[in-house]
């Protein structure tokens, strides 16, 4: 298995990391120092179980649940704090287990066993059978859009959220992103590849080797001697495609534009 160590203090989060690298059964453990760190290292890496305090500056380990909790793929999460009045809590946002510190390897190790268990269990779920499709009918209406998804930012030591659709464009730099909205700019660390394959079913496409565009706010497609640009709405920037890019944007763009 695949572990993430979440904490803010730094003895509780290297003992803790020390002790899974020791347990035979895990091939890898990640360790960030807030939930933000986290969901950064989420979307980075597969992870099959987060353990996580639950009293961090920012985003705490109880909200950082309810976040993992709607992904796809959810991992496992076992809580591990020195207070125990959030047991109750703990266990409605499906933690697999509540540890008290400070932690002793004999008890990590039944955590362990608890969270193979549920691993076990989850994938041993019956899958829905889909039901054979009926025949498409004569003029099918268009397929919606995927749902909004929401991203962790931090600002000014305060995580916000926000929206993937009022992300405009965004720009690589280096082995973070910057996102554009309207009213400003965040960045992040996720690798621009990474929103490219993520996104491409909500209208983002590579328009340079730097440079997604959300197709839903482009206003104008600009070409001249031999160059392609995006003007975005309401007022720009005007973004340049480069020359490798240039066809499939345009069909893309084309494609996106609503029969009139």
């Amino acid at each position: 298995m695949r572990a993430l160590v979440v904490d803010d203090e730094p003895p509780a989060r290297s003992e803790l990391t020390y002790l899974l690298e020791q347990d035979g059964r895990f091939a890898g453990v990640r360790a960030a120092s807030s939930g933000t760190d986290a969901l950064r290292a989420l979307e980075e890496d597969e992870v099959d179980v987060v353990f996580s305090d639950i009293s961090m500056p920012g985003l705490d380990g109880m909200e950082l649940a309810r976040v993992v909790a709607r992904f796809a793929v959810r991992p496992q999460i076992v809580f591990v704090t020195a207070h125990e009045e959030h047991a109750v809590d703990a266990f409605a946002v499906q933690a697999v287990d509540y540890v008290m510190k400070p932690v002793s390897a004999a008890r990590l190790a039944q955590a362990v066993d608890r969270v193979i268990e549920a691993r076990r269990a989850q994938l041993a779920a019956p899958q829905p059978v889909p039901e054979e499709p009926a025949p498409p009918p004569a003029a099918a209406p268009p397929s919606p859009r995927p749902a909004d998804e929401r991203i962790a930012v931090e600002l000014g030591g305060v995580t916000r959220f926000v929206q993937r659709s009022t992300i405009r464009y965004v720009q690589a730099q280096g082995d973070y992103a910057r996102l554009f909205t309207l009213t400003g700019s965040h960045l992040v660390r996720i690798p621009l590849s990474t929103l490219e394959q993520r996104w491409a079913d909500a209208g983002f496409v590579r328009i340079h080797r730097s440079t997604l565009v959300a197709l839903g706010h482009v206003a104008e497609v600009r070409q001249g001697q031999g160059k392609l640009s995006l003007v975005l709405a309401p007022d720009g920037p005007e973004l340049p495609v480069a020359r490798r890019h240039a066809r499939a944007v345009r069909e893309r763009v084309l494609a996106d534009r609503p029969a009139r």
